[in-house]
Parts: C-alpha cells; structure tokens; sequence
C-alpha cells in the first residue's frame, strides 16, 4: 500500500498511467461503454463512478496543453432526451485540477473510433448515460 493514493487507483490502471506518454489517450466508459470490444488493454474497475474515478486519476495524469481539447465526451444523439448533467460535474473536476481546460465533444461512432487508437480503456459501472471520457495526457512539469 501506498500513502495518499485513492484506493480506487488499482495498482494495474497506476501502473498503466505511468506506462503513457505525451499524448497518450485514456478513456474512461460508462456501464453501457462497450469496453472490452474497443480497449487494447482493458481495466475494470465496475461499481464505480466516473467522477469518483475522474477526480483520483486527475491528481496524478496531467492533461496535454498543446491541444485545444485534451478532454473529450462522447456527444449527445440528436433528438436523445438523455440526462447529461454529469458532464457539468465532469467541468468542476477537471477545472479543480488543470485550470482553463477545455472540454470538447465527439459524435459517439468516432469516439468508438478514437477509442481504438486509445492507449488503455476503463470499464465503470457508471449508470449516467453519456458518461464517457477520454483524457489526453501531457508531461510533467
């Protein structure tokens, strides 16, 4: 065990976030996220949250500052009523750890795309729909 580490930050999706590099990508999946069809390496962490898992993985991976959007959320469906008041929750986070970050959107089926390219995939059991994430890391500073 280790001191100040959120319990949530299993040593596998540690290990994985010091294995990445600049630009590396990371998403994070909602419940619905069809993980393990679209991660090259898959962490499950089920009966989580997104924010909760979100918050701890922000402490320690820093986003990229050489893009414009090192945070993206996989876009609404035009007319889909669903709730997505998470990603308000999303900003707070992530504004709390990097300041100015800007939050972008990808139409679902390229984000299924980019999330093929993506260095690692984290299966939630997020419940919110259009809970998902994907976290460009940035160096060290």
């Amino acid at each position: 065990m280790l001191k100040g580490v959120p319990s949530i930050l299993t040593p596998e999706l540690l290990k994985i976030m010091m294995e990445m590099g600049h630009g590396d990508e990371i998403v994070i999946g909602d419940g619905n996220y069809p993980a393990a069809s679209t991660a090259k390496r898959l962490v499950r962490l089920d009966g989580h949250g997104v924010c909760e898992l979100l918050d701890a993985m922000l402490k320690f991976l820093p986003l990229d500052t050489y893009v414009d959007e090192p945070v993206l959320l996989m876009a609404k469906t035009p007319g889909d009523d669903a709730d997505t008041s998470i990603w308000d929750r999303y900003g707070k986070i992530v504004a709390r750890h990097q300041p100015g970050t800007k939050i972008g959107f990808i139409e679902r089926f390229a984000f299924y795309e980019r999330a093929r390219q993506a260095y690692a995939v984290v299966a939630t059991g997020e419940t919110a729909l259009y809970a998902n994430v994907i976290l460009k890391k940035g160096v060290v500073k």
